[in-house]
């Protein structure tokens, strides 16, 4: 009985310096069907994959996959910070337009909603890493679902792929 006091002590503070370790590492995707993985199974998602590439790399650090399928800028806006939770260092940004015109919201306020998303992570002291480019290269290389609008899981990892090494 008398050690089980200390190892209690010791259990208590490994368990809370790993999660706080872990909470540090935190990375979330954030957006809408691009992020989700739409039309995918939520393990062939980029978000799903990146985690997948760095934890065969080694690294502890958690991916959370924020993306909902459908939403505009504004909902995206206004979840920002109950979708990022406190301990995030870097946020993954795929915003695109389509479902904002879908929804009527003109590009000025398309793109003041994207700047007020920035602005938001970026006062809380959160990199910001914008996957667009790298969406936008693997749907020109063809690698789209039959909707031609979101990528196969063979694009998503191409995705995944590009995002590893930005990620330190």
């Amino acid at each position: 009985m008398r050690g089980r006091p200390g190892w209690i002590v010791v259990l208590a503070a490994v368990a809370f310096f790993t999660m706080m370790h872990s909470s540090s590492a935190q990375v979330v995707a954030l957006g809408a069907s691009s992020t989700a993985g739409y039309g995918l199974a939520q393990s062939e998602s980029f978000p799903a994959q990146l985690q997948a590439m760095l934890q065969a790399k080694g690294s502890a650090t958690r991916v959370i996959n924020a993306g909902v399928s459908g939403e505009t800028t504004a909902q995206i806006l206004a979840r920002v910070n109950s979708s990022v939770p406190q301990g995030t260092r870097i946020v993954i940004l795929s915003i695109f337009m389509l479902n904002d015109r879908m929804h009527g919201v003109s590009p000025a306020a398309h793109r003041a909603n994207v700047a007020s998303i920035r602005q938001q992570l970026g006062a809380r002291g959160i990199r910001i890493i914008d996957a667009t480019g790298l969406i936008i290269s693997a749907a020109k290389a063809g690698m789209l679902q039959r909707d031609r609008l979101h990528l196969t899981a063979e694009g998503n990892r191409r995705v995944a792929a590009g995002l590893v090494g930005s990620l330190r």
